[in-house]
């Protein structure tokens, strides 16, 4: 859709940790993306540092931005730029924060604002999951189109997005959410106490008895894989949980809304395992791919996947011997001519 738009927008993802700053052009990254500190509990500090993030941002651009695109997480008045209310992974913007006008003019460009879940699903709807799962049915000549999408993404807080009848879903106040819904363990917290960076984080705590542990959930991961010393065990209950209470979370969600669910992260859709392997009778010829083509082209990068999946949930595997299993059938399917 902007493939041909030569324009170039600057962008923000804000996340309550981290500020990660870029460019686009074509629907393409044009800059290495600058992550920078979100300093979430201070305003001043909190603004300086988008300032500082933008700017250095447009000394790496050839020509000037027309646009700011910004993704913030949580509920606010995006239609007119101003952030506020409960935002556990923003204190300082609780009261109010006329954040777009504010970068407007610093900049002199326009600045759009949007929830960080409603721009992941609205994307996924426009040029992601939504058109590739239509796509595949149209090719197999099936009536059924989807309409409906729910997204969610993962980080120090848990954000959704809901796009209905190809329409992203506002609602009233801008504020679309899931994360306050019931602790599917806990009731008397909410679901993002348990999907989150801190969930990680708590579990893996009271599970080792050491809640003063300072892991982050990229170290727990690794206990986990077991390429770092700790409790494998607690780590890999740590994950298990978050997954439990997330996936409790999004059934709620896709029960109202009747639609796909589509979460970020690694898919089988980027495992390539193609079938070479044709088999002859006579004059026939048919290959394999071809028909797995016709029925379910990824079909066999998905079972790689829930592979894997199996391999580490129920055999703990780690990563390392995950790629080399892999590298290691793909060796033989070659050698056989299978691949």
């Amino acid at each position: 859709m902007y493939s041909y738009d030569n324009r170039v927008v600057i962008t923000l993802d804000a996340g309550g940790t981290n500020l990660v700053f870029g460019a686009m052009q074509a629907n393409k990254f044009i800059v290495e993306p600058i992550t920078l500190p979100s300093n979430a509990n201070s305003l001043d500090k909190c603004l300086a540092t988008m300032v500082e993030g933008f700017q250095q941002i447009i000394a790496r651009l050839p020509e000037k931005p027309v646009a700011i695109s910004f993704a913030f997480p949580g509920p606010a008045d995006y239609p007119n730029g101003i952030i506020g209310g409960y935002l556990p992974n923003f204190p300082s913007f609780r009261e109010g924060v006329a954040l777009g006008p504010f970068l407007e003019a610093k900049f002199g460009i326009p600045v759009f604002i949007n929830n960080d879940g409603d721009l992941f699903a609205y994307g996924e709807a426009l040029g992601g999951a939504l058109p590739e799962v239509n796509a595949r049915l149209e090719a197999l000549n099936s009536p059924k189109r989807y309409k409906n999408l729910v997204g969610y993404t993962f980080g120090t807080g848990l954000g959704v997005g809901i796009v209905v009848d190809n329409q992203l879903n506002r609602g009233d106040n801008s504020c679309v959410e899931t994360f306050c819904l019931k602790h599917k363990k806990m009731p008397e917290i909410i679901v993002e106490d348990g999907a989150s960076i801190r969930a990680v984080k708590r579990v893996y705590g009271e599970l080792t008895g050491n809640p003063d542990h300072g892991l982050e959930p990229k170290d727990i991961c690794e206990i986990a894989d077991g390429t770092r010393e700790g409790n494998a065990e607690a780590a890999r209950k740590a994950f298990a949980e978050m997954g439990e209470i997330a996936g409790d979370a999004m059934a709620t969600a896709v029960t109202l809304i009747d639609g796909l669910i589509v979460i970020g992260g690694v898919a089988s859709t980027t495992v390539a395992a193609p079938i070479k392997f044709v088999f002859t009778a006579g004059e026939m010829t048919v290959s394999i791919q071809e028909i797995l083509n016709k029925i379910m082209p990824t079909l066999v990068p998905m079972l790689v996947t829930v592979g894997c999946w199996l391999l580490a949930d129920k055999k703990g595997w780690n990563s390392n011997k995950l790629i080399l299993g892999i590298l290691g059938l793909a060796a033989v399917m070659v050698l056989l001519g299978i691949m």
